[in-house]
């Protein structure tokens, strides 16, 4: 089975615009990303919609594929880059890993963590979960919260804190359940890829801006494959790019 890593990389960003070439230490965060996927992966790939990002990637001996600019998520990037991919590379993906290109310093383990999940034959689409710390990050609508069937899949996936403890004060919420907050790397059976981009947006995603509820809506289970890895720095801001920076130097 030829399991290939794909860092969707745009180019625009409205709080930090042309974030995948923002250096960091010496070098830019999307290499940063690419270094780390090698650690896990033996093919990894971007797909960016501008030529500098290509450009900036072969030269630091990296492969990278152009797409179109409109897409809407990194889902239909990856389902476009691994056409371009086969077609450019003669890489043919069985299995493809969508890795977010704006966490420079994320854990290449959390790799082995869902390349596991697609053991099972069965599995059509996986994603990385991991209990929740603490009820600030329950009730924060910045985190997405999962809750699983018997079989670790998603049945639902929300910004609100689920399941909701009717009879328990919310305080002692933690004491009795388990919640669960996802983590933003996806897997994907190149066959479902192909699938679950042709579907229309869904009711649910639109409520709850999760493109996850569309595929669940439709049919497709999403395995979710339980992490003890934390979660690192996203870089959103030029605030945190500062932060970023400050980190390698003391490193």
């Amino acid at each position: 089975m030829n399991i290939i890593g794909i860092i969707p990389s745009r180019y625009a960003s409205s709080r930090l615009p042309g974030k995948p070439l923002a250096i960091i230490g010496d070098k830019p965060m999307v290499q940063w990303v690419y270094e780390n996927c090698q650690k896990g992966l033996e093919q990894v790939f971007v797909a960016t919609d501008d030529q500098r990002i290509v450009e900036a990637v072969e030269a630091f001996g990296g492969k990278a594929v152009m797409t179109r600019q409109d897409h809407t998520s990194g889902t239909d990037r990856c389902a476009e880059a691994a056409e371009n991919i086969e077609n450019k590379y003669g890489v043919k993906a069985d299995v493809v890993v969508n890795i977010q290109g704006d966490e420079p310093f994320f854990e290449a383990a959390q790799l082995a963590d869902i390349k596991s999940a697609f053991e099972n034959p069965d599995t059509q689409i996986a994603t990385l979960v991991q209990k929740a710390k603490d009820l600030d990050q329950v009730l924060s609508q910045s985190e997405v919260k999962v809750v699983l069937n018997n079989w670790g899949e998603g049945i639902y996936f929300s910004r609100s804190p689920i399941p909701f403890l009717r009879n328990v004060q919310q305080n002692e919420w933690m004491e009795h359940q388990t919640f669960y907050r996802h983590l933003g790397i996806y897997a994907y059976r190149m066959d479902v890829l192909r699938e679950i981009v042709k579907l229309e947006q869904s009711i649910l995603e639109k409520a709850e801006s999760l493109e996850q509820l569309r595929w669940i809506e439709n049919g497709f289970p999403v395995t979710c494959v339980i992490t003890e890895l934390e979660e690192t720095m996203c870089i959103d801001t030029p605030e945190d790019l500062a932060r970023a920076n400050e980190l390698i130097k003391s490193l």
